[in-house]
């Protein structure tokens, strides 16, 4: 046997096609993806336009360093890091901070992608993982869908907070949401790799079809075509449908697996849409469903050509994937019951450790009682922000402070800013009859330990108290002179100018409705 006679043992395909490359299937996936990009590029703006180019750069600068470091065939000229990193930015807010696409480009490539051995031996979608990444290392800046500085809603979000939604501007794209929310653009794209075999029809199909059936039966608009349209429109089905789940890596090989599989997706993605808090839930239903797939490839297993009944088991039963999915719906019911159990407790703590943040911000207050007026006020104010001047702060509630003989010694308001490095900040703030800021408490704050969680020591605090003024300054130089300027925390900018806007917005709720 000569050289040329050798075989090859490699994993699979074995049947190759010399027309259809890598290269070749990347470039389809990046022509497919271009209606949704520039849709998202005229709607956003230049610096939508950033996200997307530092997303690309940074995929294929990992991809070629991994490469340069361990000594492997240079990749990247297959197109695959390019599409993740496109992929990743249009799933991310047109307003991201420039170092989200940077490191969601770098956890993507390298950890989900190389680490496991490059293309075609990760089972996770690279793309999806990293959003996912990036949703829970950086929450508040990857739900900041603000546009031109005025902070909205997404359409889901909005819908859920009972307004009426414009579903045709969803379809086109013009609502709030990540860089490629067209659902027109996506159906474009979608439907340009059906025509070239780039993906197959089973499983945007089957995802779509089950997600539209459960959100029929399960979701509160029920068969209404104007409720269905909306839930397909957004959301990230259509991307997760046509884009991401088709994934041919982290996707089943049969055709019977892909329904399976897209069927499943669809499923979860039901699930998360109608009893989870989030209304963005497909890419967690996708990173789960991938999971899946093992166990799913097992089940469609055609017979191998050449063996009869009695010399070939058609089915193997995958007792592994089957006790870890027990396993892991054990786990779940566990947790589930523990918390039923500990909820009304955790309903009394956080009751009490409001009313003592009242206590400790109006300590001259004897009891606080709700106002009809000031209740009515703050209902009128829906879920809006308060003053758009004061970033994305909301008023939640507002007691009066009495003493013994039935006189009001003061006010506590307790409002939230959605712009703390980390998450949300809510505090308490005790005002004067006339307005003067006796006190702040947080209730709560998950700012970086020794950093922003500084702005709850004194130091910082201290600042506010004992003055009258209609609004505060953030001072961030440091060595104010001014009674209305406030001394940031170091290294803590954010975190300080998300406590400045909620006292800001506690004066001027009192100005506008109390004083």
């Amino acid at each position: 046997m000569n050289e040329h006679q050798l075989l090859n043992i490699s994993s699979s395909p074995h049947v190759r096609d010399g027309k259809l490359t890598t290269g070749k299937v990347m470039l389809d996936v990046i022509l497919s993806l271009m209606p949704v990009t520039i849709v998202g590029v005229i709607r956003y703006g230049f610096h939508a336009f950033l996200v997307i180019l530092l997303s690309v750069l940074s995929a294929v600068a990992s991809e070629y360093i991994f490469d340069r470091i361990t000594k492997r065939p240079n990749t990247i000229t297959d197109g695959s890091a390019v599409v993740t990193g496109l992929l990743l930015a249009l799933c991310l807010p047109p307003k991201a901070p420039l170092y989200l696409p940077i490191l969601g480009s770098v956890f993507a490539i390298v950890v989900v992608k190389c680490l496991f051995g490059g293309l075609g031996k990760n089972f996770l979608n690279p793309a999806l993982t990293a959003r996912c990444f990036l949703l829970i290392s950086f929450g508040t800046a990857m739900t900041n869908y603000s546009v031109d500085s005025v902070s909205s809603a997404t359409p889901l979000a909005a819908f859920n907070a009972g307004e009426s939604v414009n579903v045709m501007s969803v379809f086109l794209g013009g609502s709030t949401g990540v860089i490629g929310s067209s659902a027109l653009a996506l159906l474009l794209g979608g439907l340009f790799l059906l025509v070239t075999g780039g993906i197959s029809w089973e499983i945007p199909v089957s995802c779509i079809a089950v997600f539209t059936l459960f959100m029929g039966l399960f979701g509160e608009g029920g068969f209404t075509p104007s409720y269905l349209a909306l839930q397909i429109c957004g959301g990230g089905l259509l991307m997760g449908a046509f884009f991401m789940a088709t994934d041919p890596v982290t996707s089943p090989v049969t055709s019977r697996g892909h329904l399976v599989y897209g069927a499943l997706v669809g499923l979860i993605g039901g699930l998360f849409r109608v009893f989870g808090s989030s209304a963005d839930s497909f890419s967690y239903a996708i990173i789960i469903t991938n999971m899946l797939v093992p166990f799913i490839d097992k089940i469609p297993v055609p017979k191998p050509l050449g063996y009869n009944n009695g010399e070939y088991k058609e089915r193997e039963f995958p007792k592994a994937a089957v006790n870890l999915t027990v396993i892991t719906l054990v786990a779940g019911l566990v947790l589930s019951g523990i918390y039923a159990m500990t909820k009304s407790k955790i309903e009394e703590q956080e009751l009490a450790d409001t009313l003592a943040s009242y206590q400790e911000v109006c300590p001259d207050a004897f009891s606080f009682e709700f106002d009809d007026d000031l209740d009515t006020a703050i209902e009128s104010l829906g879920d809006d922000v308060y003053d758009e001047s004061f970033g994305r702060t909301y008023v939640n509630t507002a007691v009066v402070g009495y003493d013994e003989d039935g006189e009001v010694v003061g006010y506590v308001l307790s409002v939230t800013s959605s712009d703390g490095y980390d998450g949300d900040i809510t505090l308490s703030i005790g005002l004067t009859t006339d307005g003067t800021v006796i006190k702040l408490a947080f209730t709560t704050l998950t700012e970086t330990a020794g950093m922003g969680m500084r702005v709850d020591e004194d130091a910082f605090k201290g600042q506010f108290e004992g003055v009258n003024t209609d609004a505060f300054i953030l001072n961030k130089s440091g060595d104010s002179t001014e009674d209305n300027e406030i001394d940031t925390v170091s290294g803590a900018s954010t975190s300080s100018g998300a406590v400045v806007n909620a006292v800001n917005t506690a004066l001027a709720f009192f100005a506008e409705y109390i004083g």
